[in-house]
């Protein structure tokens, strides 16, 4: 199936690379000649004669023209928002294959060091990206999504539509947008540095991610999707990137997912005070649950899928998101439920059609907890009274037709894609840029009916409802500080026996009987920095395994 899948895919993809390749080299002389003004910000990049190549970064030169909402911007206006060095590079894994391509952007000093600027309005960064619009053809998917998020409560990178000229060759419409990353601005989380291996300054912040991997940049979870053991699941370390996270950083995080999964899939993972709601961030799940399934998006849970971690001080839950990747999304492609026209299917049961990334699965689980699907369902109807409502995102899209108006002639001159689908969709392509408006919000209203009538009935999942168990389980624990210098504080529903404690290669480290405690405090400045296995026996004799970071 997922070889099928592949096959697929990479064949329209190189239909779709024939049909406009030929046209593109035509017509790029021609959509240059048309470009004299837009009312979209002018993005000019000069590499000197350069090749742009996948990696490293080459340098060049770049500078944006933006006169502000109302105004044109003709190719001969001074530059506005910046006039220098860039360093660029192509990205992406599938998309790199288009014909129009994604750039990885950076701001540098003349000596290459980082500088902060502010472009198009956005706070001071160093790292942007420009996505092409070969797959996005509305030129409204990844903006509204965006958006959206971001009117949930949680950080979405700002994003704005440009124009792109390259070494004075008219490339087409582009979004110009933030990378994800930490900053103030945009993952507000703890900047964790190398030096940071102990206390509460290794426990945040982190970037992780659900994508493609390699032998060094991730590790292999313990747990699989649920209904799906033959699946690997891999957490890619994002930030602290793979050549700058060290040991400890990589154990600690480890162990803290790890540590989330086991609770997740434990026998009283809803328990109100030890279940997994002491590790994950629930407003952010549930956000990004609504919005993944609102948009049908085909990657959300298993590629360019994005979590964060921040320190315990502040806060210290998994939080989804940043949202990423909406190319591919409210549209109806060939694969799974995503090939039906009439709105349905549940884009999270992505585990059921092997991807070629495989997801962690979580939602299987939380949704049979009574508490998150009544919250998960609460909130949906909630949105759909205003965000999500037909009449915003009819009028956004309005508003994105509108101001592409002009821009989109030029792009679709030079990338004739209104004509095939680049990717493999279920429908015969739009014959023009209204076609391909009105096709999306179709797709919008049918999706949404379905999800109205179909959100409800989430709640024939819930095998737990902890609403109506609102006591603890006697048989819970508590274990704290993780990671732990000097002292673990152990807390059990039941009187305690036995604690022992063993290291990574299985030798016996600790051992303390204890007078059937309810509460203990151990002094561990004597074990060495790792990860460590704790076992607890309770005076009945039932036996309790965890893992503990210790930190020096």
């Amino acid at each position: 199936m997922r070889k099928k899948q592949f096959l697929r895919r990479i064949f329209l993809f190189l239909v779709s690379i024939l049909a406009t390749t030929a046209a593109a080299a035509d017509s790029t002389a021609a959509g240059q000649a048309d470009l004299t003004s837009s009312n979209l910000p002018l993005v000019i990049i000069d590499t000197n004669g350069k090749s742009i190549a996948n990696d490293p970064k080459i340098t060049a030169h770049m500078k944006i023209i933006n006169n502000g909402a109302g105004k044109l911007n003709y190719i001969t206006d001074p530059p506005t928002d910046y006039d220098g060095l860039i360093g660029i590079e192509v990205r992406g894994h599938h998309s790199s294959g288009f014909p129009q391509f994604l750039y990885d952007l950076t701001t540098p000093t003349e000596t290459g060091e980082n500088l902060n600027v502010s472009l198009l309005g956005y706070p001071q960064e160093n790292d942007w990206i420009l996505l092409s619009s070969y797959n996005e053809k509305s030129f409204a998917r990844t903006t509204l999504s965006f958006d959206l998020f971001r009117s949930m409560g949680h950080y979405a990178p700002r994003a704005q539509l440009c124009e792109v000229i390259l070494n004075s060759a008219y490339q087409g419409v582009y979004v110009f947008t933030e990378q994800i990353k930490q900053d103030k601005n945009r993952v507000n989380i703890a900047k964790l540095k190398p030096t940071e291996i102990a206390g509460d300054s290794l426990t945040g912040g982190y970037i992780l991610k659900i994508d493609y991997h390699g032998s060094d940049d991730s590790w292999q979870s313990a747990y699989h999707p649920l209904g799906h053991p033959e699946q690997r699941v891999y957490f890619v370390y994002y930030e602290p990137n793979p050549a700058e996270i060290t040991t400890e950083q990589k154990r600690y995080i480890k162990a803290f997912v790890e540590s989330a999964q086991r609770v997740l899939y434990s026998d009283n993972f809803a328990d109100p005070s030890a279940g997994y709601r002491n590790y994950f961030d629930i407003d952010s799940f549930i956000d990004y649950f609504i919005l993944s399934e609102v948009a049908r998006n085909v990657d959300a849970y298993k590629k360019s899928r994005f979590f964060s971690k921040d320190r315990d001080s502040r806060g210290g839950l998994l939080r989804a998101g940043p949202v990423w990747d909406f190319d591919w999304a409210w549209k109806n492609i060939t694969e799974g439920i995503y090939a039906n026209t009439d709105g349905s299917g549940w884009s999270y049961t992505i585990n059921d059609y092997r991807p070629d990334v495989y997801p962690p699965g979580w939602y299987y689980r939380l949704l049979q907890d009574g508490k998150f699907t009544n919250q998960l369902i609460d909130r949906y109807f909630e949105l759909r009274a205003g965000r999500l409502s037909l009449d915003f995102m009819n009028n956004y899209i309005d508003s994105v037709r509108t101001i592409v108006a002009d821009a989109q002639v030029r792009h679709f001159k030079l990338w004739p894609i209104n004509q095939t689908n680049p990717a493999p969709e279920v429908e015969p392509p739009s014959r023009s840029y209204d076609e391909e408006i009105a096709k999306y919000k179709v797709w919008i209203r049918r999706r949404i009916t379905w999800l109205d009538a179909n959100m409800p009935k989430l709640r024939q999942k819930i095998t737990v409802n902890a609403e109506e168990s609102p006591q603890p389980s006697p048989t819970t624990f508590r274990l704290f500080p993780n990671p732990a210098a000097d002292r673990l504080y152990i807390e059990s529903g039941k009187p305690m026996r036995r604690v022992q404690i063993y290291n990574v290669l299985g030798r016996l480290v600790y051992d303390e009987r204890l007078n059937d405690s309810f509460s203990e405090k151990i002094a561990v400045q004597t074990l060495q920095s790792g990860i460590y296995f704790i076992r607890l026996q309770q005076a009945d004799g039932e036996v309790a395994g965890f893992e503990q970071v210790i930190t020096r």
